[in-house]
């Protein structure tokens, strides 16, 4: 594992839970770095390099910000090792192509975090809209209205275009862009407007808004921000000729479809969020994910959140982001 905060101990507790082995880890940070090794009995190794190059590693597991993705991910290509990396794929669409590339000519399997794609709602949606339990979609939408305090922001690399490519588009709302994504097909267009360090003392946008076109023709919004207190759970919304399906967190929350027939829908509504704590989601997910990615490692399959999917939600949050600063639509792809 190369990087060793917030997000890498769920990783670390999601793999234990699975069986698969925490062999080394490393973290610029050394004394952070160490106590991680520590706690999840794994070795300490100075130098990212050395975890690509690790003799027992299967797999790289990099949970850094998201500027820092392609110089791992060029030495397991070298190394003939698989990578995985916390989402957002890179800081820009240029890098993540690189990624995308060497990792297909390396001929190593290359993961993006995207766990959303693994709740068991999602799961339901997927198979209903390829049914078309829902009819023709008109309309796809997703609303993160979160909440993230001045001390989130404290770093002055939190919310810095160089470092972490961004605010809460990138940071928040690319889960359910790709969600969006993989439920309703590619993006064609979008038009968006932003508000710069709105609430936070931050370079990038801690509220954006954006209207979307999908290839299939159906329309959208995007809502994203990290200013709302206290923070309300991220919703989407699918809306088609037949009914509407809402998802709240991670649960579907609703099921409104005329004359339907089928699987019934797991409707629930205790959900769980992130919407003022980031580390308040399921663990289960990642699980999952995980052992998808083991399977594919072993098969050597794609991935159900490859390289490209990754690639394919920067892609839309990059339009928003030129459209905001250009203030003109701006084609996707």
């Amino acid at each position: 594992m190369i990087g060793t905060g917030a997000i890498s101990n769920m990783h670390a507790r999601a793999l234990k839970n699975i069986g698969y082995e925490l062999v080394v880890c490393t973290d610029v940070n050394e004394e952070y770095g160490r106590k991680f090794a520590e706690a999840n009995g794994c070795e300490f190794v100075r130098t990212y390099e050395e975890v690509c190059r690790h003799p027992k590693v299967d797999y790289v597991d990099v949970c850094t910000f998201p500027d820092f993705r392609l110089q791992p991910l060029e030495i397991c290509a070298e190394t003939k090792k698989h990578i995985q990396v916390q989402k957002p794929i890179s800081t820009s669409v240029e890098t993540a192509r690189a990624m995308v590339e060497t990792a297909k000519r390396a001929g190593i399997v290359f993961g993006v975090v995207s766990q959303h794609r693994f709740d068991d709602s999602t799961r339901f949606l997927k198979k209903a809209l390829a049914d078309g339990r829902l009819g023709k979609i008109l309309q796809a939408d997703a609303y993160v209205k979160w909440y993230r305090s001045a001390q989130y922001y404290s770093r002055p690399i939190k919310g810095s275009w160089a470092t972490e490519g961004g605010g809460a588009l990138i940071n928040q709302a690319v889960h359910q862009i790709d969600i969006l994504l993989y439920l309703i097909g590619r993006v064609k267009e979008v038009n968006g407007y932003w508000q710069l360090g709105a609430l936070h003392k931050i370079e990038s946008e801690d509220i954006v808004n954006a209207m979307l076109r999908y290839e299939n023709g159906a329309t959208g919004v995007i809502q994203a921000s990290t200013a709302f207190w206290p923070g309300y759970s991220e919703r989407i919304e699918i809306h088609g000729t037949k009914g509407t399906a809402v998802i709240t967190g991670d649960k579907l929350t609703a099921w409104d479809v005329q004359d339907d027939e089928g699987e019934p829908a797991p409707v629930e509504k205790l959900v769980m969020s992130g919407a003022s704590d980031p580390m308040a989601i399921p663990l289960t997910p990642f699980e999952r994910q995980f052992l998808d990615f083991g399977e594919a490692c072993k098969t050597g399959r794609a991935p159900l959140t490859s390289g490209e999917s990754g690639l394919h939600a920067l892609e839309v949050v990059s339009g928003v982001y030129q459209s905001c600063r250009e203030e003109r639509r701006v084609a996707i792809g």
